[in-house]
């Protein structure tokens, strides 16, 4: 039965590594990202809904009592 031989992994692999880093780094770098990035100001109107305007209570089922 011949042996398996396992001479070019070591270069195989450190070529697909360095293949990827590559590949990675020029993805990478074709992002435009912006130079000042500002927070938006948001402006949300208040809307009433029924439930803002009276109180109520969540139960936990914790604090429920036993049945």
């Amino acid at each position: 039965m011949p042996q398996l031989d396992t001479s070019t992994w070591f270069i195989n692999i450190v070529s697909m590594i360095l293949t990827l880093f590559i590949v990675f780094q020029l993805k990478i770098s074709k992002h435009s990202y912006p130079m000042h990035p500002e927070a938006k100001t948001t402006k949300m109107a208040k809307r009433l809904t029924p439930w803002e305007s009276k109180w109520t209570k969540i139960y936990s089922p914790l604090s429920l009592p036993q049945q």
